[in-house]
């Protein structure tokens, strides 16, 4: 691809990051009860009184951080402190540590079930707010909960990290994230969250036991989540690694590639680095036959004994796409994966960015339809993905 193309690219990028602040910045404020918004629908129409999620929370926290350390850019302080300010006034369970999952519009908890992807996206966000603003609080903060995640949510035994916890931290049967989501004690989305919130947290920590944590997460993915006849990551186990499933997920196996090299880099582990790159490249590979279509961005997910395909196409598999393919690119040197970059661009500036209502739509079907049921802002429906993407990207 010729260099133009490149900065054609860059430029369009650094264009839609604006766009996607400005939107945030805009229309995410509650002003009348603190805080950020819980819910705005497809159509960008505020739902009154909705309640408010930690996952909306810290990823708001995480993006404002985030953009004003890759920009130097000091007016986000003040967006990335309300986020802070809200989360350790509200969402803080001072009693017994951790974070809430879920909270009425006035601020009161609502589902104090602790989610260990909830404690790791706060991690995440802490450590990238303290990069910004170099307060020790924050920081001591993050360190805490990754002391509650390993104290509570680490299989000592066999490994890993278990999914869910009561209010107390004692064991809680249903650990699902959502009601989509699969029945099992541990998953490679929760894993992949503590990874690149581990991966955040060394680089302003240096602590030796955040470095054990996140090299034992790298070979984890490597060795339990990565299988490498069918060069994809399992989703689904039961506390003895035993897969409760077989279905693949295109998103995530292209998320886990960049994510898993940016955790060994921040490691500088050579030899665990050139195992990385391996998979990664060999997942790449597998993502472009059966998880992109040419023209017409990427598909959700597939169950591998069924045969049955999902051909949603969600907002964020397409920019996670992106970016593992640009990593897979300055592996090999090969256009295909460049190619591909361009391709499912071109297919989210024309069906996956909302002209009309802002921002992006959340899932469209295979005839470029959006869900009009799903939100534009909501529990899952957060900056964090598209924003991080253009940032990548560009730098």
């Amino acid at each position: 691809m010729q260099l133009n193309s490149r900065n054609i690219l860059k430029n369009e990028l650094s264009a839609e990051l604006d766009n996607i602040l400005d939107y945030w910045k805009t229309f995410s404020k509650d002003n009348e009860y603190g805080g950020f918004v819980g819910r705005r629908d497809h159509f960008n129409t505020l739902v009154p009184e909705a309640n408010k999620g930690i996952i909306l929370n810290t990823r708001l926290l995480w993006t404002f951080s985030a953009t004003g350390n890759f920009r130097q850019d000091k007016s986000t302080v003040e967006i990335a402190t309300r986020a802070y300010d809200y989360l350790k006034e509200f969402f803080q369970d001072r009693k017994n540590g951790g974070v809430f999952w879920e909270l009425d519009y006035l601020g009161n908890p609502v589902n104090t079930r602790k989610q260990i992807y909830a404690q790791a996206f706060a991690v995440y966000a802490l450590s990238e707010y303290y990069k910004l603003t170099q307060k020790e609080e924050a920081k001591n903060w993050a360190v805490s909960l990754f002391e509650l995640i390993e104290k509570h949510g680490r299989d000592r035994e066999n490994n890993g990290y278990l999914e869910a916890f009561q209010q107390d931290w004692s064991p809680i049967e249903d650990m699902r994230l959502s009601e989509k989501e699969d029945h099992s004690a541990k998953t490679m989305n929760t894993h992949l969250h503590i990874l690149e919130a581990y991966t955040t947290l060394y680089q302003i920590t240096k602590k030796e036991k955040v470095k054990e944590a996140l090299q034992n997460l790298s070979i984890l993915f490597l060795e339990k989540f990565y299988a490498e006849e069918i060069q994809h990551f399992h989703l689904f186990f039961d506390v003895n690694w035993n897969r409760t499933n077989n279905i693949v997920s295109y998103g995530h196996d292209i998320e886990a590639v960049w994510l898993i090299i940016e955790a060994i880099k921040t490691l500088q582990d050579p030899d665990l680095l050139e195992k990385a790159n391996t998979v990664a490249v060999a997942v790449a590979e597998t993502f472009l036959k059966e998880g992109y279509v040419k023209g017409s961005g990427v598909v959700n997910e597939k169950n591998l004994e069924s045969g049955k395909l999902d051909a949603d196409r969600h907002w964020w598999p397409q920019v996670e796409a992106m970016v593992g393919l640009d990593f897979a690119f300055r592996l090999t040197k090969e256009n295909k994966f460049q190619e591909a970059i361009f391709d499912i661009w071109e297919y989210t500036k024309s069906q996956i960015i909302d002209r009309q209502n802002g921002e992006w739509h959340f899932r469209v079907n295979e005839k470029n339809e959006p869900y009009t049921s799903e939100d534009k802002l909501g529990m899952w429906k957060a900056p964090y993905h598209n924003s991080r993407a253009c940032m990548m990207l560009v730098k």
